[in-house]
């Protein structure tokens, strides 16, 4: 599986991360997509380093089979867990962690790991021989 970090697909655009519109755009060209989900007052945004897009449960749910939500507060992970349909995880610097879904989600640099997801695997030159996906800000070149 093929996994857009943040909706990026030929590199980083920072000011498009995690927009609602530049996620949807990465689905329909196919890919799974990563992003960074906040939960504050009541409400799911998205962003990287802190809540910048609005968005509802709507929005996770519709796109639930192609996201992977990366919870960036403990209420994100708190609210996600109960929703069975999303594929969720917590992490920070951890060499892997375990999604929702059972994923082996793995630290760039951690490869190789049999049936993990390797995280941006061209920073160092991860053998992705054993991993069953990938995520990366340049998942067109896979």
């Amino acid at each position: 599986m093929l996994i857009s970090h943040r909706g990026n697909i030929n590199g980083k655009i920072p000011l498009r991360e995690n927009e609602p519109s530049y996620i949807r755009n990465a689905i329909h060209l196919g890919y799974d997509v990563e992003v960074d989900i906040w939960y504050n007052n009541n409400t799911f945004w998205l962003g990287h380093d802190n809540p910048e897009y609005q968005i509802g449960l709507y929005f996770l749910l519709e796109n639930a089979d192609k996201l992977w939500c990366h919870a960036k507060n403990i209420e994100a992970i708190i609210k996600m867990k109960n929703e069975k349909d999303l594929n969720c995880f917590w992490h920070q610097k951890d060499d892997i962690t375990l999604t929702s879904k059972g994923y082996i989600w793995a630290y760039p640099g951690k490869q190789p790991i049999k049936n993990s997801i390797a995280v941006m695997p061209e920073i160092y030159n991860d053998d992705l021989g054993n991993c069953i996906g990938i995520c990366s800000d340049y998942i067109s070149n896979y």
